[in-house]
């Protein structure tokens, strides 16, 4: 998920409504990186969901959580990349640097995926990359799932990222 602030490092956002509370939940990997680059950042983010959701008698109340391994969460990792495939880093490098850091965050296994004019080349195709376990075909394996889109210099690339959690 793509926000309009541009804030990169968030996971996921929860909203809960209740009737007299309307509370936001936010997960990042990197917090400080809201609060360091604009003080009045998370004031700002209030009064423009307060006129969003309409809610004049109702209390709006935002929370930022940490996450414990951020690269563990492929919306994070997926933005890694995008950063990495714009500052025209080789794609290659790129995913395998991408694997070393989610191998940190304990998981079972990891498969990234790119596919488009990968290095500028003339003729699209698709590169993948798996390490450890990625039982795609098991219903019961917890597998988080990221798809995102970069616009490099040479096009639009996509990314898959296929992370299979230990799940008992």
């Amino acid at each position: 998920m793509k926000t309009s602030s541009g804030v990169e490092g968030i996971a996921r956002i929860e909203i809960q409504k209740r009737i007299d509370l309307i509370q936001i939940i936010i997960y990042m990997g990197f917090p400080k990186i809201l609060i360091e680059s604009r003080p009045r950042g998370i004031e700002e983010l209030q009064m423009n969901l307060q006129k969003e959701f309409h809610s004049v008698n109702r209390k709006l109340n935002i929370a930022i959580t940490r996450i414990e391994k951020p690269y563990g969460n492929p919306n994070i990792l997926a933005e890694f990349i995008a950063g990495q495939l714009k500052n025209r880093v080789s794609f290659r490098k790129a995913m395998k640097k991408a694997i070393e850091l989610t191998e940190q965050a304990d998981t079972k296994g990891i498969q990234v995926q790119i596919a488009g004019r990968i290095d500028g080349k003339e003729i699209a195709r698709v590169e993948w990359i798996r390490e450890g376990r990625v039982p795609l075909q098991t219903i019961r394996a917890k597998i988080d799932y990221c798809s995102y889109t970069v616009r490099t210099i040479y096009g639009v690339l996509g990314i898959k990222i296929w992370i299979f959690i230990d799940g008992e």
